[in-house]
Parts: C-alpha cells; sequence; structure tokens
C-alpha cells in the first residue's frame, strides 16, 4: 500500500493493537487450557495408580489369609507401572523401582514421575508400604506442550494475517478520502490558475485594455467567484448562521442567472432558450443561486461549440435540457458523489452536482436526470411545497 508517514504510524498502531491483545488473549486462553488439561492428567494418573495400589494391597491381604505368597508373576500383569513392596524396616522385598524413596510421603515427585506409597497392607506377608511409580505423565505433557505450541502460532498467524485485512481495511477509507482531497486540491489549483492567468495577461504592462481584454477579465472575475462560492458552501458553512428562508419567484432569480452566464455561453457559441412561467418556492436565495448556477455551469461545460440549452419552469417544474457530450448509463449513479469528474478535459473538480443534490436534499426538491452519451442531459427538478 503507498502509505504516508502518519498513515503507516496509523496502520501500525492498529496493527499492533490488534495482535498484542490477541497475542495477550490467546495466551491466557492457551495457559488456562494447558493448566486444565495437565492438572486433569494429573488427576487421572493419580487415581489410577492410587487404583493399582488398592488392587495390589488386597491381593496381598487375600494371600495372606489364604495361606499364599506373593504371586510376582500374576501382580505384573496388572500393574502397568513400576512398582515395589518394602517391609517395615524400609528393605525393598520385591519390584523394578531402583530410586531411593521417601516412604513417609503419599505423594512425591521423582525426576520426572509421581510416586505414590500406600500403608494398606499394614504387615500382611511382611509388606508394609506398596511403591507404585508411574512413567508416562512427562510424555503426556511434553506431547499436549507441543500441540499448544503448535495449534497457537497457527491460530496466532491465521489471527496476523486476519489482523494485517482488517487494518488495511480500516486504513483503506482514510487513504482514499486522502487521494480524493489530493486530487481536489491539484484541482482546485488548476481550476483557479486557469482564470488567474488570464487576469494577468490581460493586465499586464503590454496588453492593451481592449473589449476582448475586459471580458476576459470578466469571464476569469466571474469563475473565481464561482469557485469560491462553491468552496465556502461545501467546506466553510456556519453552522450558526442559517439561511434565511422566504418565498421566491423562481423565474425572476433564474432570468437574473442567466445574464450572468451570457458571456460563458457566447464563448462556446451556445443559444440558451427559456420558457419561464411564474413560481413561487420558499428557500434561501443564496441556495437556490447555487443550485441553479451548478446546473448551467455544467450544461455549458459539456456542451459542444455551437450546441443549445434548453430551460423550462413549468407547473413548480425546472427543466435544464443540453445538447452536450452526455453521461454515460453506468455512470449516472456517480455524478452526485463528491469529486465525481464526467471528464478530466474539460476541468472542475467534481463538487459542483454534490451540492446540486446536497441543496435538493436540504429543500425536499425532487430531483431527476436523464442522460443519452454524445446527445445531451436533461436535469428535472419538482419543487413541492
Amino acid at each position: 500500500m503507498d502509505l504516508t508517514r502518519s498513515e503507516r504510524i496509523t496502520f501500525s498502531k492498529f496493527l499492533g493493537l490488534y495482535l498484542g491483545s490477541s497475542f495477550i488473549l490467546l495466551t491466557i486462553i492457551f495457559l488456562l487450557f494447558y493448566k486444565m488439561e495437565s492438572r486433569s492428567q494429573y488427576e487421572l494418573i493419580t487415581s489410577n495408580m492410587q487404583n493399582v495400589a488398592s488392587k495390589v494391597s488386597s491381593a496381598i491381604i487375600y494371600a495372606h489369609m489364604a495361606g499364599l505368597s506373593i504371586n510376582t508373576a500374576k501382580m505384573a500383569n496388572f500393574i502397568k507401572y513400576d512398582y515395589a513392596l518394602f517391609d517395615k524396616e524400609h528393605r525393598k522385598l520385591i519390584g523394578n523401582i531402583k530410586n531411593r524413596i521417601d516412604l513417609s510421603k503419599k505423594l512425591q515427585k521423582i525426576d520426572d514421575s509421581f510416586v505414590l506409597v500406600d500403608s494398606t497392607p499394614r504387615g500382611h506377608l511382611g509388606v508394609y508400604h506398596i511403591v507404585i511409580k508411574e512413567n508416562i505423565y512427562h510424555d503426556i505433557i511434553t506431547k499436549l506442550t507441543e500441540k499448544l505450541i503448535f495449534y497457537f502460532f497457527l491460530i496466532y498467524s491465521t489471527i496476523a494475517v486476519i489482523g494485517y485485512y482488517l487494518a488495511s481495511l480500516f486504513i483503506s477509507p482514510i487513504i482514499n478520502e486522502r487521494k480524493k482531497l489530493n486530487n481536489f486540491i491539484k484541482d482546485t489549483t488548476h481550476e483557479l490558475n486557469t482564470p488567474i492567468t488570464a487576469i494577468l495577461m490581460s493586465t499586464g504592462k503590454d496588453a492593451p485594455l481592449t473589449q476582448k481584454n475586459l471580458q476576459r477579465i470578466n469571464l476569469s472575475a466571474k469563475r473565481i467567484s464561482e469557485i469560491y462560492k462553491d468552496l465556502v458552501y461545501l467546506f466553510l458553512q456556519d453552522s450558526n448562521n442559517k439561511p434565511h428562508i422566504e418565498e421566491l419567484q423562481l423565474d425572476k432569480i433564474i432570468e437574473q442567472q442567466l445574464e450572468y452566464f451570457q458571456s460563458f455561453s457566447q464563448k462556446k457559441r451556445l443559444t440558451i432558450n427559456s420558457k419561464l412561467e411564474p413560481t413561487t418556492f420558499k428557500i434561501d436565495k443564496e441556495n437556490f443561486s447555487r443550485l441553479f448556477n451548478n446546473l448551467i455551469s455544467n450544461a455549458i461545460k459539456y456542451n459542444k461549440i455551437g450546441g443549445f440549452i434548453n430551460i423550462t419552469l413549468k407547473d413548480s417544474t425546472l427543466i435544464i435540457e443540453d445538447g452536450g457530450i452526455g453521461i454515460k448509463k453506468d455512470r449516472l449513479k456517480d455524478i452526485f458523489n463528491r469529486y465525481y469528474r464526467g471528464t478530466k478535459e474539460q476541468g472542475g473538480f467534481g463538487i459542483g452536482l454534490n451540492i446540486v443534490y446536497h441543496i435538493c436534499k436540504t429543500y425536499n426538491i425532487e430531483i431527476e436526470v436523464e442522460s443519452q452519451e454524445t446527445k445531451g442531459t436533461t436535469f428535472k427538478l419538482k419543487f413541492k411545497d
């Protein structure tokens, strides 16, 4: 991704926080599972050792009462652990345990094995202590640890990939808005540079103050004024400065604005036809002017040399039709988005129709648009009471 320094910092912080919190949470879960599983294995093994010790003790007591001796071969069949039998003096009678055992402790750990001491025979056949030594707990815990480590890194790797994807989704709108803003600044600079350059060329030391230069200065000044008003409306509106809504004679305002655009239309040799019936509507005058001016400005900008613009105001409906380049059907849904531009060749920075949409939404004006590529575009605005 093409990130700025601040975006990289934001991306890194988000990803670091996500991965760090996931690591801590995952670690706690795996540690708790490890403790529960190791405790469960410990209790299972010690319980089995106790059961074995009880069986050996019962066999010894039974053999003593029956006058028999200890059958080591038979005993080895059901004892699956290392074992040993000790007499009263702590001498080993039989068994395969070679470690030194503290017979005073019922359960102890020697090396990696647990050792159980059972004293229930109570001297039958000379046996006072039964010692059982397991040899599987360490292997079970080792395998458990290896599995947990493997699954920990597997799950954490998956979380890391998901985290990177989520961080990308998180930062993507910021990147898009930044790119849009950069393009907007570039387009604004270009839009301002054109009329400013025209004014400077027309007012230079060697430039005669002819009618043509005066007209050029007038057009450039009007263009700068339009850009300024659009920017103020869209970005610098004061929330405390509420619009002044009043009953306006829309046809009169349209006539005034058409005079304003006369010089622009003459530059492209456009024919503007208007049929305006007296129509009133409650709206802020400046907002209606913004609305109408942006629609006419687009109709002029995207028109053909020698083309036409038809303006009709009838039955509380304003229709602006031009014979310009038109709009592709698949792009009609995007024309009211901020920064959207129909073509790069015609200039502009894509906020005019966004302003139109915003004003229509504010005053509950229904707006429709129809367009055919290379044939022209028609905007229809219905003013509801």
